[in-house]
């Protein structure tokens, strides 16, 4: 189901920034529902935790380093009648705790939350704690619903749809200054649905998270050298909008990926495997992080040394675009 908003986004320049709107929204939903229960791995301090703590002491759960056990322990609250939100970092959540995940909340009936923090090159570490691989491994769980979202506002409304949501959520958190993209007033948060933020006809582009934020940068500089791009926001890897992508792809011959992932396995793949099954004359450019590890630095700098800074992907969208 495609969504349009494309005259509530704005760029980075003019995008305001929200203080810890997921801890906002986790006390929000503490308060709507008693069945809400939260495990961290002693990251507590690093994943805005802390007012749901505060708030709600009963229903927080402190396991330790110990990210396997917090998986197999949220299995079971599930299957008790709880809702359990675990919430750690995208690597421990991910390659530390993949079978536990598998197992514990990828199979039978259960309903819960993984809110995985620091995706993809959001870190200033190195591989440790580089998520470049999450979505891709999270894809392949059957039945894993998987969002991505862009701002302060779909990580909100993000978080609300997961709770409504019948089986388990992988959803990546944005913590701390998170910038605000799209308008919260009447925002809607569907799973499964794509959103359609600009509407061009010179160039195409499908985005999703952190990447849909950069790709809207990227394409304010497009627009002032005279091209105009259609953006394609994807929020949810997992069921994809395979509709709204096929019809993107149907006008366009190249359609650009923007993504805070590695190049393999995530929404350029799943981009891909549409432009693939129906058919479609469309070549596929990914535009997300290489086959490698990223160095160790700010996000400023390691976009800027991986060719993902804003200006980068105008430069990359460009070498594959005439004016016709």
């Amino acid at each position: 189901m495609l969504m349009t908003n494309m005259d509530i986004v704005t760029t980075g320049k003019e995008a305001r920034v929200v203080t810890m709107p997921f801890a906002d929204a986790l006390v929000s939903l503490g308060q709507s529902r008693s069945d809400v229960v939260v495990l961290s791995a002693d990251l507590s301090n690093y994943t805005d935790l802390i007012p749901f703590r505060d708030a709600f002491p009963d229903r927080f759960f402190q396991v330790g380093m110990a990210e396997q056990n917090m998986m197999g322990i949220a299995g079971g609250l599930a299957r008790s009648g709880f809702l359990p939100i675990a919430v750690t970092y995208g690597v421990f959540a991910t390659r530390r705790a993949y079978d536990q995940v598998a197992m514990a909340l990828g199979t039978g009936t259960v309903k819960a939350i993984i809110v995985a923090f620091l995706p993809g090159i959001t870190t200033p570490f190195r591989a440790t704690h580089q998520a470049t691989d999450d979505l891709a491994l999270m894809r392949a769980i059957p039945g894993m619903t998987v969002i991505d979202p862009a701002d302060s506002t779909e990580l909100r409304a993000a978080l609300y749809a997961a709770a409504a949501n019948q089986g388990t959520v992988y959803l990546r958190g944005l913590r701390g200054l998170v910038e605000e993209r799209f308008d919260p007033e009447g925002f809607i948060f569907t799973i499964g649905a794509a959103r359609l933020v600009r509407d061009g006809p010179d160039v195409a582009i499908v985005g999703t998270g952190l990447g849909t934020a950069w790709a809207l940068d990227a394409s304010e500089i497009l627009a002032a050298r005279g091209i105009s791009a259609s953006l394609l926001h994807v929020p949810t890897l997992k069921p994809l909008d395979r509709e709204a992508i096929a019809a993107l792809a149907a006008r366009f011959a190249i359609v650009h990926v923007v993504e805070n992932h590695s190049v393999l396995g995530g929404l350029a793949s799943a981009v891909a495997e549409v432009v693939a099954g129906i058919g479609a004359p469309t070549r596929v450019n990914p535009i997300g992080v290489p086959d490698q590890w990223a160095p160790a630095g700010s996000l400023d700098y390691i976009r800027s040394e991986i060719n993902l800074s804003a200006a980068d992907i105008v430069d990359r969208v460009l070498a594959t675009w005439t004016r016709t």
